[in-house]
């Protein structure tokens, strides 16, 4: 396993929710982003994030990592959830919520 994929291995491992996105949820650098951080946010949990814009080598390997061509990436628990299309149809149905505060511990 390649140091680029060691990391991103470890980032998954580590934080119970990561996004890897284009920016920061501060300044989301694109669309898909940016509205992704909103469904996040809105759920009311904490999470991680990689700007794969400050690392090539991060947004390359993190495709090849999950085996998803697009970025943002979310990851739960050490499982890709997908992209934003994927993010936003369980943001809308809930189930994004039930699935953060469940890794969060902050099951209701």
């Amino acid at each position: 396993m390649s140091n680029v994929q060691e990391t991103i291995r470890k980032q998954v491992e580590d934080n119970p929710v990561i996004l890897y996105m284009k920016g920061t949820p501060q300044f989301p650098e694109c669309g898909f982003s940016m509205r992704t951080v909103q469904a996040l946010d809105s759920c009311g949990v904490q999470y991680a994030t990689v700007n794969v814009l400050e690392n090539e080598g991060i947004r390359q390997g993190v495709k090849e990592f999950g085996n998803w061509p697009t970025i943002p990436q979310l990851y739960i628990n050490g499982e890709l959830v997908g992209g934003c299309d994927i993010i936003m149809e369980l943001y809308q149905s809930g189930e994004l919520k039930r699935q953060l505060q469940e890794a969060a511990g902050k099951v209701e």
